[in-house]
């Protein structure tokens, strides 16, 4: 297998998203229709505080990705209530058909005094076909436990056989060694299954990808395909500290494969490299894969965490991935 780079496809600064959006198409997640593939991302916006809030919006391309069809200029859901777990924003928001309906899993985070945010997964449902969201309610699904003490979120949701499976990430702790001495934090990936959707039972603290680069290892955003009779996981994973400046340490994209969605084997290929000089030349980060016209795609953000926008990649698959 290998990835055939289709280049940037949505710039945020080319398209109006809103009076108070002030960039970023961060975490890109599709959801595909019969003629067109609608893709939800989180912008940014600046609240009376000059701190920065995620709102979700979507933008909808044509089914050869060649032309924008339409762009959501307003939220897709409503801004998270005075001090519930999502009160900051959602970034990123993972879409799965049910039915007829249209759900949701959301990360929802909040600002922090010691540290700088928290994080917890929620439910939001559509019935108006992905245009707007309603939440399930104003607590979290998944959130902070016992072993899982912070920073649970990023989830993709899938049903298999009749469970809902989650992958999701969990903090596993923070220190200092940021910016300015700020306290960074180090997260892996985890997993849990649902009869519902709803109710979950998670492996508490259970690291089921390993790392590549060591303890200080943060794995973000995992996304889960079946590829030929094998189920194949896509991340990104970056060091801990220095990450944001130094292009070394950032973001790249990791790959594992499993046959029963539980034990994986990670061998990062195929690789996802950037292009020098543009704009995933110093980071690759917040894949999504998906399946679309008998072919599969990875979107993905390049530098700065998805300032610039997002592109896309098309799998090209060896007979014996077939």
């Amino acid at each position: 297998m290998k990835w055939q780079k289709l280049g940037l496809i949505f710039d945020p600064s080319q398209h109006h998203l809103g009076p108070d959006i002030v960039g970023y198409a961060q975490g890109p997640q599709a959801l595909v229709f019969d003629d067109f593939v609608r893709i939800y991302f989180s912008a940014r916006r600046q609240s009376a505080n000059g701190k920065y809030v995620s709102s979700i919006r979507f933008v909808d391309f044509d089914n050869d990705f060649r032309r924008v069809v339409g762009v959501c200029d307003r939220p897709v859901i409503a801004d998270g209530k005075l001090g519930t777990f999502d009160e900051h924003g959602i970034f990123p928001m993972n879409v799965l058909r049910v039915g007829d309906r249209i759900h949701a899993y959301t990360c929802g985070w909040s600002r922090r005094v010691s540290v700088s945010i928290d994080m917890a997964i929620g439910l939001a449902i559509s019935d108006d076909h992905g245009r707007t969201f309603v939440r399930a309610g104003d607590g979290p699904v998944l959130g902070a436990s016992l072993r899982e003490p912070f920073l649970i979120g990023d989830p993709c949701v899938r049903v298999h056989m009749g469970t809902y499976h989650m992958w999701y990430i969990f903090g596993t702790r923070w220190q200092v060694g940021g910016r300015g001495g700020e306290p960074e934090r180090t997260y892996k990936i985890g997993h849990a299954v649902s009869a519902d959707g709803r109710e979950w039972v998670r492996e508490q603290a259970l690291q089921i990808i390993p790392d590549r680069i060591g303890a200080d290892e943060s794995q973000a955003l995992p996304t889960v395909i079946a590829i030929g009779g094998r189920h194949h996981m896509f991340f990104c994973y970056r060091e801990s500290l220095d990450f944001r400046r130094n292009p070394a340490r950032a973001y790249r994209i990791g790959h594992a494969w499993s046959d029963d969605l539980r034990h994986w084997t990670r061998d990062d290929q195929p690789s996802l490299e950037g292009t020098a000089g543009e704009w995933d030349a110093e980071m690759q980060c917040y894949p999504n894969a998906f399946k679309h016209d008998g072919k599969i795609y990875l979107l993905y953000n390049g530098n700065e965490f998805g300032k610039h926008g997002f592109g896309l990649a098309r799998l090209e698959l060896d007979e014996s991935d077939r």
